[in-house]
C-alpha cells in the first residue's frame, strides 16, 4: 500500500476556481490506489428518463433492476473478473488469474516488467488524491468495448499529470461547475467535460465523453466514472451507468474461475454435527 493513506474522501472544496478544478482531475487519475476490490451494476446504453439540464444522471433503482441488458459485475484487481445478467445467467469469468509467466514472456517487452499500480507511489496532494500518476501496469478488465474499464479508472478526463500552467488549453478535457450530488446513495462529483484536442481514450470507439458537451459523474469515494451522458443529442443517449455496491469486498478465486477449487469461505461459521452418545 502507498505510504499516503489514498483511500481517504476529498475533504471540504471551495466551489469554483482552478483549485476545485485540480482536485476534480486528480480524482480521475486516483482510482488504482482507492481500492482492490469492487462489486457493482452496470449499464452501457441511453439513461433512460435523463434530462441534462435537472442533473438526473441514472435511472430510478427499479428501473435499473428490471434493464434486461443490465450486468452485475464482481472485479478483483489486477485482472480478475465475473460478470452475470439481472438473472443470474453468467456472462463472463475469468480463468487465467493464476497463470504463470515463463521466461520467454518476461523478457519479451519492457512493459512486461512493469509493477502493478498499488506497488508503486504516485504524487500527491495535499487532499490524498494523485496528482501525478508513476509508471506502472495499467490497465483494467474489459467486456463489451473499452468505456467499461475506462469508467472504472477514468484517467483520460485528466491524463496522467497535470499540465503546465502556461498552456491550460492541454487538458484533456475542459472542465463546467462541479457539484456535490448523491448516486445511489454514495457522494460524487457532477460536472459537464468538453475534449479538448489532446484528449486521447483508452479505446477510441467508446470514449467516456464524444464531441460537445458530456455530463459525467465521479464517485468520490473510489475515482470511479459511475454515470455518463452525451449533452449534444438527446436521440442518441449515449452514456453509462452504474451503481456500486460494494467497495473491497473479500472475494475468492472461486468467484472467477470456470470450476471450482472447493474452497472453504472462512467468512462463513462451519458447524460440526456430533452425534448424541458419541
Amino acid at each position: 500500500m502507498a505510504a499516503w493513506d489514498s483511500r481517504i474522501r476529498p475533504g471540504p472544496r471551495t466551489p469554483g476556481g482552478p483549485a476545485e478544478q485540480a482536485a476534480f482531475r486528480n480524482l480521475c487519475r486516483s482510482s488504482p490506489w482507492k481500492w482492490q476490490s469492487l462489486r457493482f451494476e452496470y449499464l452501457d446504453r441511453p439513461l433512460p428518463g435523463s434530462d441534462a439540464e435537472t442533473s438526473d444522471a441514472e435511472p430510478s433503482g427499479e428501473a435499473a433492476g428490471g434493464a434486461p441488458d443490465l450486468v452485475r459485475a464482481w472485479l478483483r484487481r489486477p485482472g480478475a473478473l465475473r460478470l452475470e445478467t439481472a438473472d443470474g445467467l453468467v456472462l463472463h469469468s475469468t480463468t487465467g488469474i493464476n497463470d504463470s509467466r515463463d521466461v520467454f514472456y518476461v523478457s519479451s517487452t519492457r512493459k512486461s516488467w512493469l509493477l502493478p499500480p498499488q506497488l508503486v507511489t504516485p504524487v500527491y496532494d495535499d487532499g490524498g488524491l494523485v496528482r501525478r500518476r508513476p509508471e506502472a501496469a495499467y490497465g483494467e478488465p474489459c467486456f463489451g468495448n473499452g468505456r467499461f474499464g475506462a469508467a472504472l479508472d477514468p484517467v483520460e478526463l485528466a491524463g496522467n499529470a497535470p499540465v503546465p500552467l502556461e498552456f491550460p488549453n492541454s487538458n484533456a478535457v475542459e472542465l463546467g461547475a462541479i457539484t456535490d450530488v448523491d448516486h445511489e446513495g454514495r457522494p460524487a462529483l457532477e460536472t459537464t467535460v468538453t475534449p479538448n484536442a489532446g484528449y486521447r481514450p483508452a479505446d477510441p470507439d467508446a470514449p467516456l465523453c464524444r464531441p460537445g458537451r458530456t455530463l459525467v459523474r465521479l464517485d468520490a469515494g473510489t475515482g470511479v466514472c459511475v454515470a455518463s451522458r452525451w449533452l449534444e443529442d438527446d436521440s442518441d443517449g449515449y452514456g453509462h451507468w452504474m451503481r456500486i455496491l460494494a467497495v473491497d469486498e473479500y472475494m475468492l478465486d472461486d468467484l472467477f474461475l470456470a470450476e471450482s477449487m472447493n474452497l472453504t469461505d472462512v467468512r462463513r461459521h462451519i458447524s460440526w454435527d456430533v452425534s448424541p452418545g458419541v
